[in-house]
Protein backbone atom coordinates (compact mmCIF):
# COMPACT_ATOMS: atom_id res chain seq x y z
CA UNK A 1 0.00 0.00 0.00
CA UNK A 2 2.91 2.29 0.80
CA UNK A 3 4.28 1.91 -2.75
CA UNK A 4 0.91 2.55 -4.32
CA UNK A 5 0.79 6.01 -2.71
CA UNK A 6 4.29 6.84 -4.02
CA UNK A 7 3.42 5.62 -7.49
CA UNK A 8 0.33 7.84 -7.41
CA UNK A 9 2.41 10.87 -6.34
CA UNK A 10 4.97 10.26 -9.11
CA UNK A 11 2.23 9.89 -11.72
CA UNK A 12 0.58 13.07 -10.50
CA UNK A 13 3.83 15.06 -10.71
CA UNK A 14 4.59 13.68 -14.18
CA UNK A 15 1.13 14.57 -15.45
CA UNK A 16 1.37 18.10 -14.06
CA UNK A 17 4.79 18.57 -15.64
CA UNK A 18 3.54 17.49 -19.06
CA UNK A 19 0.45 19.68 -18.66
CA UNK A 20 2.57 22.77 -17.95
CA UNK A 21 4.80 22.09 -20.96
CA UNK A 22 1.82 21.67 -23.29
CA UNK A 23 0.28 24.98 -22.24
CA UNK A 24 3.48 26.96 -22.54
CA UNK A 25 3.15 29.41 -25.46
CA UNK A 26 5.26 28.26 -28.39
CA UNK A 27 4.04 30.60 -31.12
CA UNK A 28 6.10 33.21 -32.85
CA UNK A 29 9.77 33.86 -33.10
CA UNK A 30 11.90 34.30 -30.00
CA UNK A 31 14.62 36.66 -28.81
CA UNK A 32 17.90 35.67 -30.48
CA UNK A 33 16.24 34.47 -33.70
CA UNK A 34 17.06 36.18 -36.98
CA UNK A 35 13.99 37.96 -38.28
CA UNK A 36 12.87 36.61 -41.66
CA UNK A 37 13.18 39.16 -44.41
CA UNK A 38 10.09 40.09 -46.38
CA UNK A 39 8.88 42.42 -49.10
CA UNK A 40 5.59 44.25 -48.87
CA UNK A 41 3.66 47.01 -50.63
CA UNK A 42 0.20 48.41 -50.06
CA UNK A 43 -0.62 49.35 -53.64
CA UNK A 44 0.69 49.10 -57.18
CA UNK A 45 1.86 52.71 -57.18
CA UNK A 46 3.78 52.39 -53.91
CA UNK A 47 7.34 51.04 -54.04
CA UNK A 48 8.08 47.71 -52.41
CA UNK A 49 9.55 47.89 -48.91
CA UNK A 50 12.14 45.24 -48.12
CA UNK A 51 13.05 44.54 -44.53
CA UNK A 52 16.61 43.69 -45.56
CA UNK A 53 17.09 47.30 -46.76
CA UNK A 54 16.83 48.50 -43.16
CA UNK A 55 19.99 46.69 -42.00
CA UNK A 56 22.26 48.99 -40.03
CA UNK A 57 19.31 50.47 -38.11
CA UNK A 58 17.20 49.22 -35.27
CA UNK A 59 13.79 48.15 -36.57
CA UNK A 60 10.57 47.85 -34.64
CA UNK A 61 8.19 45.45 -36.38
CA UNK A 62 4.61 45.78 -35.22
CA UNK A 63 2.07 43.19 -36.38
CA UNK A 64 -1.53 44.10 -35.60
CA UNK A 65 -5.11 44.40 -36.86
CA UNK A 66 -7.82 46.98 -36.26
CA UNK A 67 -10.16 44.27 -34.92
CA UNK A 68 -7.62 43.25 -32.24
CA UNK A 69 -7.84 46.02 -29.63
CA UNK A 70 -4.70 45.17 -27.67
CA UNK A 71 -2.47 44.96 -30.75
CA UNK A 72 -3.91 48.21 -32.09
CA UNK A 73 -3.28 50.05 -28.79
CA UNK A 74 0.24 48.65 -28.68
CA UNK A 75 0.88 49.80 -32.25
CA UNK A 76 -0.26 53.35 -31.45
CA UNK A 77 1.75 53.63 -28.22
CA UNK A 78 4.91 52.26 -29.86
CA UNK A 79 4.48 54.67 -32.75
CA UNK A 80 4.17 57.57 -30.31
CA UNK A 81 7.30 56.40 -28.46
CA UNK A 82 9.25 56.32 -31.74
CA UNK A 83 8.06 59.84 -32.66
CA UNK A 84 9.10 61.28 -29.31
CA UNK A 85 12.44 59.46 -29.17
CA UNK A 86 15.58 61.42 -29.85
CA UNK A 87 17.15 58.50 -31.74
CA UNK A 88 17.31 58.68 -35.52
CA UNK A 89 18.68 55.14 -35.70
CA UNK A 90 15.33 53.32 -35.48
CA UNK A 91 12.60 52.64 -38.03
CA UNK A 92 9.12 51.35 -37.33
CA UNK A 93 7.44 48.98 -39.76
CA UNK A 94 3.75 48.54 -39.00
CA UNK A 95 1.95 45.63 -40.69
CA UNK A 96 -1.81 45.26 -40.33
CA UNK A 97 -3.65 42.05 -41.15
CA UNK A 98 -6.99 43.72 -41.82
CA UNK A 99 -9.08 42.09 -44.50
CA UNK A 100 -9.99 45.36 -46.22
CA UNK A 101 -7.58 48.14 -47.13
CA UNK A 102 -10.32 50.73 -46.53
CA UNK A 103 -10.58 49.70 -42.85
CA UNK A 104 -6.79 49.86 -42.56
CA UNK A 105 -6.71 53.34 -44.15
CA UNK A 106 -9.37 54.66 -41.77
CA UNK A 107 -7.64 53.13 -38.74
CA UNK A 108 -4.31 54.67 -39.70
CA UNK A 109 -6.01 58.05 -40.14
CA UNK A 110 -7.81 57.84 -36.78
CA UNK A 111 -4.71 56.60 -34.95
CA UNK A 112 -2.56 59.31 -36.61
CA UNK A 113 0.35 57.05 -37.47
CA UNK A 114 0.52 57.42 -41.26
CA UNK A 115 3.43 59.85 -41.49
CA UNK A 116 5.74 58.51 -38.83
CA UNK A 117 5.99 54.81 -39.66
CA UNK A 118 6.12 52.60 -42.71
CA UNK A 119 2.53 51.32 -42.61
CA UNK A 120 1.36 48.37 -44.64
CA UNK A 121 -1.74 46.20 -44.87
CA UNK A 122 -1.64 42.51 -45.66
CA UNK A 123 -5.20 41.69 -46.76
CA UNK A 124 -4.54 37.95 -47.06
CA UNK A 125 -4.39 37.79 -43.25
CA UNK A 126 -3.52 34.35 -41.89
CA UNK A 127 -2.88 33.09 -45.41
CA UNK A 128 -0.12 35.61 -46.04
CA UNK A 129 3.53 34.67 -46.22
CA UNK A 130 4.50 37.19 -43.51
CA UNK A 131 1.90 35.81 -41.08
CA UNK A 132 3.35 32.33 -41.58
CA UNK A 133 7.02 33.42 -41.50
CA UNK A 134 6.55 35.16 -38.15
CA UNK A 135 4.29 32.38 -36.81
CA UNK A 136 1.62 34.79 -35.62
CA UNK A 137 -1.00 32.07 -35.12
CA UNK A 138 -0.71 32.50 -31.33
CA UNK A 139 -1.50 36.23 -31.53
CA UNK A 140 -0.07 39.44 -32.86
CA UNK A 141 3.39 40.44 -31.71
CA UNK A 142 5.97 43.14 -32.07
CA UNK A 143 9.70 42.63 -32.41
CA UNK A 144 12.67 44.93 -31.87
CA UNK A 145 15.51 44.03 -34.22
CA UNK A 146 19.13 45.06 -33.88
CA UNK A 147 21.20 46.44 -36.77
CA UNK A 148 21.82 42.90 -38.07
CA UNK A 149 18.18 41.80 -38.07
CA UNK A 150 18.37 39.73 -34.88
CA UNK A 151 15.41 39.92 -32.49
CA UNK A 152 16.53 41.59 -29.25
CA UNK A 153 13.06 42.06 -27.71
CA UNK A 154 9.58 40.65 -28.25
CA UNK A 155 6.21 42.19 -27.30
CA UNK A 156 7.97 45.28 -26.07
CA UNK A 157 5.97 48.08 -24.41
CA UNK A 158 6.41 51.78 -25.16
CA UNK A 159 8.20 52.24 -21.81
CA UNK A 160 10.58 49.35 -22.58
CA UNK A 161 11.24 50.80 -26.01
CA UNK A 162 12.13 54.18 -24.51
CA UNK A 163 14.63 52.43 -22.22
CA UNK A 164 16.24 50.70 -25.24
CA UNK A 165 16.48 53.96 -27.15
CA UNK A 166 18.03 56.03 -24.35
Amino acid sequence: MKYVKWIFVVLLICSLTSFVKKNKPTGGLMVGDRAPSFEIRTSAEQPTMELSHLKGKYVLLSFWASYDASSRVSNVSLNHAIRTASSENIEMVSVSFDKYASIFDETIRKDQIAGSAACFVETRGENSRIFKQYRLNKGFSNYLLDQNGVIIAKNISAADLSAYLN
